[in-house]
C-alpha cells in the first residue's frame, strides 16, 4: 500500500513553492476557472525528480499538462476556446501546454490508442487511469492560496523516484516507453516491472 503523509504533502508543496517558473504556471492557469483544473503528471513529477537528484529545475521537462473537466459541453469547439486562451495565457513559457477536457477524452482515445475507454465522471477519476502511480498527480493553488494536491496513490512512489505501472488504462508497451524515457533521463529511477 502506497502511502501520502501530510510531511509529503509540505514537501511537495514546498517544492512547488521554490520554483519560479513552475509557481508562475500555477497563477496563471487559476484564470482557465470556471472549469475544475489541475495542473498534472510530467511537469510536476519531473520538477521533484529533478529537486532530489539535484538537476536543474526544468531539465527534462517538454510540456505542460493542465486538465480541466467540463461534461457541459463535450464538443470540440468549446475545448479549443480554451486550448486557445492557454496559449494566449502561456506564450513565453518555454514548453507547450497541453490542455485537455478529460470530460471528452472517451471521444477520441480508443482510435489514437487502441483502447476503450467510458466516459470519467470526474476530474479526479481521469487522474485515476494515469500511466504510473507517481504520474497520477494533480495539483493546482486555490484562490485563497492553499494547495490542492489530489494524488490516488499517494506520493511515496514520486518521492522514492519509483516508477511503477498503474494498469488500469496504460498497456505494457506504453508504460515500458514511458518507462524508459524518463529512466534515460533520470538514471537513479527504479522501474517496476509490468
Amino acid at each position: 500500500m502506497m502511502i501520502e503523509t501530510q510531511e509529503m504533502r509540505d514537501r511537495l508543496t514546498n517544492i512547488f513553492e521554490r520554483n519560479e517558473w513552475l509557481l508562475s504556471l500555477f497563477g496563471r492557469a487559476e484564470s482557465l476557472s470556471p472549469h475544475p483544473y489541475y495542473i498534472g503528471a510530467g511537469c510536476l513529477v519531473q520538477t521533484v525528480w529533478n529537486e532530489l537528484t539535484g538537476r536543474p529545475p526544468m531539465y527534462g521537462v517538454s510540456d505542460i499538462d493542465i486538465v480541466y473537466f467540463d461534461d457541459a459541453d463535450l464538443g470540440y469547439e468549446a475545448e479549443n476556446g480554451v486550448v486557445e486562451r492557454g496559449k494566449r495565457l502561456f506564450a513565453e513559457l518555454p514548453f507547450p501546454v497541453d490542455i485537455k477536457n478529460q470530460a471528452r477524452v472517451h471521444l477520441w482515445y480508443p482510435e489514437r490508442f487502441g483502447v476503450g475507454l467510458a466516459p470519467y465522471p470526474s476530474l479526479e477519476a481521469a487522474i485515476d487511469s494515469w500511466p504510473t502511480t507517481a504520474s497520477s498527480l494533480g495539483a493546482r493553488k486555490e484562490a485563497h492560496g492553499s494547495w490542492r494536491i489530489y494524488a490516488p496513490f499517494g506520493l511515496e512512489d514520486l518521492f522514492r523516484l519509483t516508477v511503477r505501472p498503474n494498469k488500469t488504462l496504460v498497456t505494457e508497451s506504453a508504460y515500458y516507453a514511458k518507462a524508459d524515457k524518463w529512466k534515460s533521463k533520470w538514471p537513479e529511477l527504479a522501474v517496476i516491472p509490468w
